[in-house]
């Protein structure tokens, strides 16, 4: 009888053992790490890194933030496809790095959608068209009438080559008849210190990152490329409203080398929810300007592949 018990018990523990990803249940049992594919001080290391202490908090692990910019957030982006899919190498996922760059880059190594699983929508943010005071501007049709008048001499600068900034100034010299000189950086967060430095006399940018400077009168927006003006700034116009046919939202989300166990994905995506239904961090998301629709992980995934479609002819059209 003694032999009988042990032999069963054996047998259930090899099964138990043999299992695939009960463990799995355990997630985080280390630290996580957050990819962003910009250098500190963009929207998307400002949103990282406010989720990253509400997840740390929950879930008892720290997620770490890792910066890792260049060529339009394609490093982040294949460093994140090469990663074990194990839940512990996640990334701030936005539009540069899955809907931009594999248009403007053919060659870029990665699938946007098939190498990736799209886990959790964020929300999405607008871009602006910020001057400094040097430049003596207060109005859209102020600045528009400069570059007209000195084709080439005003500068601009994006947070890189292929960027969404980069995209859409390319748009807006295209509809407005206007020639300014590009001077791309390696994310916001530098281009802005040359923006404040009078480096750069205009940015094309991202709005939440730039609000602080706009509340102390040394950033002047002239327009936003929001379909609608946005709380933040509400007496800004858009583009729209000024007869230019310019919408671009760039939007954010988690995203995790294809592969994920599923376990893994709903603890994650719903940790995420949790925190960005909290108090604080929907007043932040207010104070930023980023707009939250939720979305199930399916409608993220397949909102990803759409906007593919969207951004491909205006990236065609602005490199040619």
């Amino acid at each position: 009888m003694l032999r009988r018990t042990l032999l069963t018990t054996a047998i259930a523990t090899l099964a138990v053992g043999a299992l695939p990803a009960v463990a799995q249940t355990d997630w985080p049992e280390r630290p996580v790490r957050i990819i962003v594919s910009f250098p500190p001080g963009g929207s998307s290391d400002l949103v990282a890194r406010l989720l990253s202490e509400k997840l740390s908090a929950s879930l008892g692990q720290q997620f770490v933030v890792e910066n890792k910019p260049g060529a339009a957030g394609t490093v982040a982006a294949s460093a994140l496809q090469q990663a074990e899919p194990d839940g512990y190498t996640l990334m701030l996922s936005n539009l540069t790095p899955f809907n931009v760059a594999p248009i403007r880059f053919p060659d870029t190594p990665y699938d946007p959608i098939a190498d990736f699983d799209h886990i959790t929508y964020i929300g999405t943010v607008h871009l602006g068209l910020f001057a400094g005071p040097s430049v003596g501007v207060t109005t859209l049709a102020e600045v528009i009438d400069l570059a007209k008048a000195d084709p080439g001499k005003y500068e601009y600068g994006s947070s890189g080559v292929g960027s969404w900034g980069h995209i859409i100034a390319e748009q807006f010299q295209d509809e407005t008849g206007t020639e300014l000189f590009h001077i791309p950086y390696k994310g916001s967060g530098p281009m802005r210190l040359d923006f404040m430095g009078g480096v750069v006399p205009m940015i094309f940018d991202a709005v939440p990152q730039n609000l602080p400077a706009v509340e102390e009168g040394t950033a002047i927006p002239l327009a936003v490329s929001a379909r609608e003006r946005i709380a933040s700034l509400p007496d800004v116009p858009t583009f729209t409203e000024a007869g230019f046919d310019i919408v671009a939202e760039n939007w954010l989300g988690v995203s995790a080398p294809a592969g994920v166990p599923d376990d893994i994905k709903a603890k994650l995506d719903t940790a995420l929810t949790e925190a960005m239904q909290s108090a604080d961090v929907m007043a932040q998301f207010d104070t930023w300007g980023l707009i939250r629709e939720p979305k199930s992980s399916k409608d993220f995934a397949e909102y990803v592949a759409a906007q593919l479609s969207t951004w491909t002819p205006l990236v065609e059209a602005a490199t040619q």
